[in-house]
């Protein structure tokens, strides 16, 4: 073993221990015989990992005190815990081992945080550490790292070799990617070296060609604890590529409300991640800065079209139609416009919508054309007459503006995974207020040119997961082949009650009443005449016992199991995973089927889903909701689609019910008409289209440094 191979072990191991600490709440000495049991580690190994642990421990105190003055906005306590005993092992290093340099402190701990971390870690670790070193580090060791010579390619890449799995991730340029699924150069509208649109009309060119499997991947009902679905969808399409299965993954575009509130970005995590993620989590190719700018031009061309003699004899009370932007602001809910004086309009009520909730981006999403997204735009309903009927955009003659607005963003967007495998990326439909899957376009070019196409739905199997299987199947004509259903061992106990700040701790009582929460799900998918493949997203916590009693349970009810590590481990920890779900696709019986005709009433399509998806006992409507189903049935919109508006935390319309909860009342306070998308939108409870920022958002920790690096985005 090489100085350099034994050196980094030793701070690997650190690093599991103090990690082990605080989340099963040992003392040092037990944690570090843990961690080198497991490590399979012993002897002189354990007990210089057992000193090292030690005096970092003593030291905690300083250590936090330093971290606390370089983490604007954050706490110790908030920050993620693979961050937090990264950053402590190399600040220990920074102040307290003077022997070595700081280039090698921050390097190795960069170093970790690539194999235990996400980009985002990476890079909010790499800036910390750096400001600590300028600050606080000793003058002796400053000079010893300026005697330090740059190392080498040759050093870089025996460094890499003695590593293993943390090697460097380097991406490649997006023409390599696409011709890996068969797509020229010539071909790409290019966006940088990484990113680039696929013009959707080679799906004309390749519509001979025959589709391959489609694979849903969805989740039990979120918990803060975590699943994993994204991650999970990602190192599902890097463990088939490993076993020799052509595979794609498609998914939803990230929303900028989340990235700066609470859940952060949307590109997976560790090393299952889709790159490059900045850019892909912030601007991207400025699709939903496409949507909203259309969005927006349609309100506008309303009140202007009001203060311009109001033609369509419009009445500004039933304007249905708000503002849109790619934000968390509650202050935006309710508004009041054209305020000022009469050459500013006519004063009225209204209100803005995050761009992923508007009708536009579901049209986006489900549109196959030009010509059916000019159609679909046209169709939206955006107020009502003084006589009661319905106003469209089509109306108002704005579908053609709006269409050259979105024609660029029609078309799916190319990146890559940490392992240099083809991803699509494009539209972002959120689940609980719309359909919640990427762009038909998007599914239907991955079938074309992939063996394996894995597409996640939004949220739960009660929300995404019904909605494509009974709309967006129907409309884009796909059938699923198999669904992977996401959970995890520390979700599965919350539902079964758990604290969180007790899911550290082994469990089977609370694990095996959230199983029940698992269980609902299975059977709904089976309601639909599909074979489901329950993956557990596996964290360093899950005892053995945890887990095997979760596979028993499920392998009870005749349904297949795998465990997914590919945060930890990429491709190669999802192998098995993927192995289930070819053998899913092979062997399983398929007998796909909707739960509802669309030609039912409004009501009995509600109910349906109220009573076979979410349990309900009976369903209850305010008057309000029952005059908007008449209009709607009456308007001659009665035979679309129902596209459910309600919580995602609960499979009930209350998201403070967690587990499976079974016989309650499900109440619909109102329903709207999406005529443009093609669907209908009951509302169940105080669901909301325009989020608010938390009270210690993410943006507060988002840092640009003078090298143009963005740091703290996850």
């Amino acid at each position: 073993m090489t100085e350099k191979y034994h050196r980094r072990l030793l701070r690997e191991l650190v690093f599991k221990s103090i990690y082990q600490m605080e989340f099963q709440d040992l003392s040092p000495v037990q944690a570090v015989k843990n961690t080198c049991e497991m490590e399979e580690v012993n002897g002189s190994i354990e007990k210089e990992v057992e000193h090292l642990t030690l005096n970092l421990f003593s030291n905690l105190y300083e250590i936090d005190d330093a971290i606390k003055n370089y983490i604007l906005g954050w706490t110790i306590e908030r920050l993620p815990l693979v961050s937090k005993d990264i950053l402590r092992l190399g600040v220990y290093e920074l102040l307290f081992e003077n022997d070595i340099p700081i280039e090698v402190s921050i390097d190795e701990a960069i170093e970790i945080a690539k194999k235990f971390g996400t980009d985002g870690d990476r890079k909010f670790i790499n800036g910390v550490l750096d400001k600590i070193a300028k600050n606080c580090a000793s003058k002796n060791k400053i000079m010893f790292m300026r005697k330090i010579p740059n190392r080498t390619d040759k050093e870089e890449e025996e460094k890499m070799k003695e590593t293993g799995t943390a090697k460097k991730i380097t991406m490649k340029p997006i023409t390599e990617i696409a011709k890996e699924i068969g797509i020229e150069p010539d071909q790409l509208i290019p966006y940088g070296k990484y990113m680039s649109k696929i013009p959707h009309q080679i799906l004309k060119t390749i519509k001979d060609k025959p589709n391959g499997k489609l694979i849903i991947v969805t989740a039990i009902t979120p918990t803060p604890a975590g699943e994993g679905k994204t991650t999970t969808s990602i190192g599902l399409s890097l463990g088939m590529n490993r076993i020799g299965k052509k595979s794609i993954v498609t998914l939803r575009e990230p929303s900028l409300g989340p990235v700066f509130g609470v859940k952060g970005g949307a590109t997976g995590g560790g090393k299952a991640q889709v790159l490059p993620m900045e850019e892909i989590n912030l601007h991207f190719t400025g699709d939903i800065h496409a949507v909203t700018t259309a969005h927006n031009l349609l309100a506008a061309m309303i009140d202007a079209h009001i203060h311009n003699g109001n033609e369509l004899n419009i009445d500004v009370r039933e304007i249905k139609w708000p503002r849109a932007v790619d934000m968390n602001d509650r202050a935006l809910r309710e508004i009041v416009v054209a305020l000022g004086g009469h050459s500013n309009g006519f004063p009225r009520e209204t209100g803005y919508v995050i761009s992923a909730a508007s009708e536009i981006m579901a049209i986006l999403c489900l549109a196959e054309s030009i010509t059916d997204l000019k159609d679909r735009l046209s169709r939206i309903v955006i107020g009502e007459t003084m006589d009661g009927k319905y106003v469209t955009a089509g109306d108002l003659h704005a579908q053609g503006a709006m269409t050259a607005l979105l024609k660029d963003a029609l078309n799916p967007n190319l990146v890559q995974t940490t392992e240099n495998t083809p991803v699509i990326v494009h539209g972002g439909p959120f689940a609980n207020i719309a359909h919640g899957t990427n762009s038909v376009i998007a599914t239907k070019l991955a079938l074309k040119l992939a063996d394996y196409v894995i597409t996640e739905t939004g949220f739960a199997a009660d929300l995404g997961a019904e909605k494509f299987f009974d709309t967006v199947s129907k409309y884009a004509n796909l059938k699923p082949d198999t669904v992977v259903l996401v959970a995890s061992v520390r979700a599965l106990k919350m539902h079964g009650g758990e604290d969180k700040k007790n899911l550290k701790n082994e469990n089977v009582e609370a694990l095996k009443k959230g199983m029940d929460n698992l269980k609902v799900h299975i059977e709904n998918i089976k309601k639909f005449g599909l074979p489901v493949v329950v993956a557990i997203n596996k964290f360093p916590t899950d005892s053995p016992t945890e887990i095997k009693t979760v596979e028993n349970e499920v392998k009870k009810m005749g349904v297949r199991f795998a465990l997914s590590e590919g945060f930890e481990k990429g491709g190669v920890g999802t192998e098995t995973l993927a192995r289930e779900v070819v053998e899913s696709i092979e062997k399983d019986e398929n007998a796909f089927h909707r739960i509802y005709d669309w030609e039912m009433p409004i009501k009995t399509k509600i109910e349906t889903i109220a009573k076979e998806i979410y349990r309900a006992g009976k369903v209850e409507y305010s008057p309000l909701a029952l005059s908007d189903i008449r209009k709607i049935e009456k308007s001659g919109y009665g035979n679309l689609p129902i596209i459910m508006a309600k919580t995602q935390s609960s499979l009930s319309d209350d998201p403070k019910v967690a587990g499976a909860p079974s016989g309650y009342t499900f109440t619909i306070r109102e329903v709207k008409i999406s005529a443009g998308a093609g669907f209908i939108v009951p509302i169940a409870g105080e669901i909301m289209t325009m989020p608010g920022l938390p009270k210690e958002p993410a943006a507060i920790n988002i840092d640009v440094d003078d090298d143009g690096q963005i740091t703290g985005l996850f």
